[in-house]
């Protein structure tokens, strides 16, 4: 565009009218413009192992962060210093406390990342106290460590919030897996909760060799507080497909489904028995998913999460867990096998098909179809909560401001209580 009108003899085009189920994502914008994640969650960054006085370099939604243990406690900063620009995480630990950039010493304290010590300039430098680099609220549970990433410099809210409530109010044994991946995190997100994948992609999967898979399902989505379910009305374990043949998962050496039951525990059919504290749940669908993509499947036995954590715009990380929830000689007996067969096959070959689809998918523009309710209820759902969330965060970040300007207003205009309106201060960080 020029800004010169066009001249009034040209004719409007008319808009070329959409095809059959074309979508763009121009109905959810703020998840359109959601490629680097959601700010203003509590996000799994590493396990907790491997923090140690050392500091490491993370990215999280677009932010470089450099994590560290002192004393026990883990703490994350950003990753740069003021100076020149060196990534704090190529420093280490000269004194209790802080970090030191391997530069020039500028040495950061950990609790507030204020500025409190320049080797190279002795101990009466001036500009001490005067810099800081940003510092980050880091928590650890699961045995892993979780970082808020905030929007406008808010205090974090409590994690165990965030956390699947199941997890905080029982104890379990926790076996998974963290592994950097290629592809957008949305694309990830969608793949967990999609409906229709997992009966066709997976087919192949090592995992399934012994489970029978349906090939169709009816589901609908339901909403509890801030999860969406996928609840199964009716499960087809073959078809006809007409002028085409009949397509079936069952196999002769696999598992003879229960045909007669749907079970919103599993999708691999029922009468198998139920761990009590899963049953005691009482989820509606085995399938759930919250935000900022947190992803919950319910077996019988184990109750598998995944996180899809931004990085940037093409990468994320896939932290995989698996949760049993048994206590004494059995959790022994779980972690066992999971180190012995199920992280393989499971967060192994199987969520390497996830992967895979995860890297190649190109959307929009997408074609959708009927078991495609997931995802656009997921992203009516991640609209909704993060337009909450944004309105709350301009709330908090123009009161500082409105007062800064009161304060600054002559006195006869604050008398009258003409003060300015503030504007909403948006976050660059």
């Amino acid at each position: 565009m020029t800004g010169a009108e066009a001249p009034e003899a040209t004719q409007a085009v008319p808009e070329r009218p959409r095809a059959a189920g074309r979508q763009d994502w121009t109905a959810w914008p703020k998840y359109n413009a959601a490629g680097s994640g959601y700010r203003g969650y509590w996000y799994p960054v590493t396990w907790s192992s491997h923090i140690t006085k050392d500091p490491k370099s993370y990215t999280i939604c677009g932010e470089r962060l450099a994590i560290i243990r002192d004393a026990g406690k883990v703490y994350a900063l950003h990753d740069r210093c003021p100076h020149r620009g060196v990534p704090l995480s190529e420093g280490d630990q000269q004194f209790p406390g802080t970090v030191s950039c391997p530069y020039h010493g500028w040495t950061y304290r950990l609790t507030d990342g204020k500025l409190v010590a320049v080797i190279t300039d002795g101990p009466d430098s001036k500009i001490c106290g005067k810099l800081s680099v940003q510092t980050y609220a880091a928590q650890e549970r699961l045995g892993l460590v979780w970082v808020y990433i905030p929007i406008a410099r808010e205090s974090a809210p409590p994690l165990d919030e965030q956390l699947p409530r199941e997890l905080v109010e029982n104890a379990g044994i926790v076996g998974g897996r963290i592994q950097p991946r290629a592809g957008n995190w949305r694309f990830a997100c969608e793949n967990g909760f999609d409906e229709g994948h997992a009966k066709y992609l997976h087919r192949t999967a090592l995992w399934r060799l012994f489970k029978p898979m349906p090939t169709w399902n009816i589901t609908r989505i339901v909403r509890e507080g801030r999860w969406i379910y996928r609840v199964q009305d009716e499960v087809y374990w073959e078809a006809d497909f007409p002028g085409v043949g009949t397509w079936t998962n069952k196999r002769w050496w696999k598992k003879k489904p229960n045909e007669g039951t749907v079970s919103q525990i599993g999708n691999v059919g029922a009468g198998l028995p139920v761990n009590p504290v899963i049953e005691a749940q009482q989820f509606p669908g085995f399938a759930s998913l919250s935000m900022p993509g947190v992803l919950r499947i319910a077996y019988p036995n184990f109750i598998h999460y995944e996180f899809y954590v931004p990085v940037d715009d093409e990468r994320h990380l896939y932290v995989g867990l698996m949760v049993n929830f048994v206590s004494g000689i059995k959790r022994l007996g779980f972690y066992a096998k999971y180190l012995g067969a199920i992280r393989w096959l499971f967060h192994g070959q199987f969520s390497g098909q996830d992967a895979w689809m995860v890297e190649v998918t190109d959307a929009p523009p997408e074609k959708l179809y009927r078991p495609d309710v997931s995802l656009t209820m997921w992203r009516n759902l991640a609209e909704e909560e993060y337009a909450e969330k944004l309105t709350a965060a301009v709330e908090f970040a123009s009161e500082p401001v409105t007062r800064a300007r009161e304060r600054r207003a002559p006195a006869s205009r604050r008398r009258t209580g003409a003060v300015e309106s503030a504007e909403p201060v948006e976050s660059s960080e």
